[in-house]
């Protein structure tokens, strides 16, 4: 087992016994349900040292919670990642909120974008990969009885804790063993995150906008404006 596949087999242990309660009503852990792409992104792109480690927030609806790839929008994963493989279920489906895998038709604007400018930018999944890895710094998906997306910055202070701390922990892990310049928060609650997770290791920790279609700068132009954000942290596109 490589240290990535050791590495998120703990997280899983880690969060197995978590019990978050009202408002919500159900979580779906795609490492889980979705293990077999998973382990194929791992293997086909987990290879180290890296330069770079994107850090999402947790999985969205249409993307990594159909197929197990963090911001994995289906046909960019399908098609431009080469990664394919049957996905469960998780043990309670909510009932807005289907898990249909590779099936699914839904489109997930955050994947598509950020993979999208992923392969216009670098062409081949090879040549990004070789210095970028893409990672969720929660795997978790959390519902609420209506199927509102909670994210984990507004769960209760009680259940978010120990959900920290096991996730801290994953990425303090993921960045000891892959070794990257730079940890990149897409977006406000990722960075603030690795700040505290990663505190005292040697390592550059920064932000991008998040290509979420909720932030009104991602919508004036997503791809020229995190270029500029990645040149002002010396990062080189």
């Amino acid at each position: 087992m490589t240290g990535l596949n050791r590495i998120t087999a703990a997280l899983i242990e880690d969060l197995r016994p978590l019990r978050f309660g009202p408002p919500v009503t159900h979580v779906y852990n795609p490492l889980e349900y979705a293990a077999k792409p998973y382990r194929q992104y791992l293997k086909r792109y987990g290879g180290r040292p890296k330069e770079v480690i994107l850090v999402g927030m947790n999985p969205g609806p249409w993307g990594m919670a159909q197929t197990g790839i963090p911001f994995g929008e289906v046909n960019l994963v399908r098609d431009w990642l080469g990664i394919e493989a049957p996905v469960g279920s998780p043990p309670a489906i909510h009932p807005k909120r289907p898990v249909q895998g590779f099936a699914c038709a839904r489109s997930e604007v955050s994947g598509k974008r950020l993979w999208g400018w992923a392969a216009r930018t670098f062409g081949t999944p090879e040549h990004f990969f070789s210095r970028f890895f893409v990672a969720n710094y929660c795997p978790l998906v959390f519902y609420e009885a209506s199927g509102k997306n909670r994210t984990p910055d507004s769960l209760r202070v009680a259940v978010r804790r120990p959900l920290l701390a096991a996730c801290d922990l994953a990425l303090r892990r993921t960045v000891a063993w892959l070794k990257p310049a730079h940890v990149v928060g897409i977006g406000a609650f990722a960075e603030a995150r690795a700040l505290e997770a990663l505190a005292g290791l040697e390592v550059a920790v920064g932000r991008i906008s998040h290509p979420s279609p909720a932030n009104p700068r991602a919508n004036r132009g997503w791809e020229p404006l995190i270029e500029k954000e990645f040149a002002a942290q010396g990062i080189r596109i």
